[in-house]
């Protein structure tokens, strides 16, 4: 009965063991090293800020992904569209046509969609995502999550994609946590720019 149990044990042992070594993204190490440091997918949650609760101006600035300066703060006046994303992210590929179809709708439109490429060890496969899906706008390169440190208390830090929509003074008016609809995503928008200046 005793080697029946100590049996029993091992197998369990090992049952844990190998599911360790597996993720819920499945796929490439890349995917699944990605997993193991807790990034999630949410499910697309939208929450609109009224604006006496929008606080102060988010502080995104850095290099583009072709190496160029880029600070949301020199965006002021109109709205910005962030998103957060990487290459490895699956809801990131599956929101991409919507984000460009977004961008495509709102053009001459008073805003500028800025993303912010997260945790990708180099700018290789962040412009191959780019170039795979025709992405229209810049990208901040944030290999080491800094960004998403000024982020704090605006967006999960382990939530990737997600979406904010900054208003004309530069604070966040609107999250999405998750994968965004492109339609919705206008509707979003417009909305800001509707808004009546600070102060009216």
């Amino acid at each position: 009965m005793r080697r029946v149990r100590l049996g029993l044990a091992v197998l369990g042992l090992l049952t844990v063991i190998a599911g360790s070594g597996c993720s819920a993204e499945g796929g490439t190490p890349q995917l699944r090293e990605t997993a193991d440091r807790g990034f999630v997918a949410g499910d697309g949650t939208v929450e609109v800020l009224p604006v006496a609760e929008r606080g102060d101006p988010v502080d995104i600035a850095g290099e583009t992904l072709d190496g160029d300066p880029l600070d949301i703060a020199d965006l002021r006046g109109g709205a910005v569209v962030l998103n957060v994303w990487g290459s490895w992210c699956a809801p990131c590929r599956a929101e991409a046509p919507d984000l460009v179809a977004a961008h495509d709708q709102l053009a001459g439109a008073d805003v500028t969609f800025v993303g912010i490429n997260t945790r990708d060890a180099s700018t290789t496969n962040a412009r191959a995502f780019e170039e795979s899906f025709d992405i229209p706008y810049a990208s901040i390169f944030d290999p080491d999550g800094d960004q998403l440190l000024n982020l704090r208390g605006r967006i999960p830090p382990n939530a990737i994609p997600s979406t904010l929509v900054v208003d004309r003074t530069g604070a966040v008016a609107v999250r999405v946590i998750g994968q965004v609809d492109g339609t919705t995503l206008v509707g979003l928008v417009e909305d800001i720019l509707a808004e009546p200046p600070a102060g009216a």
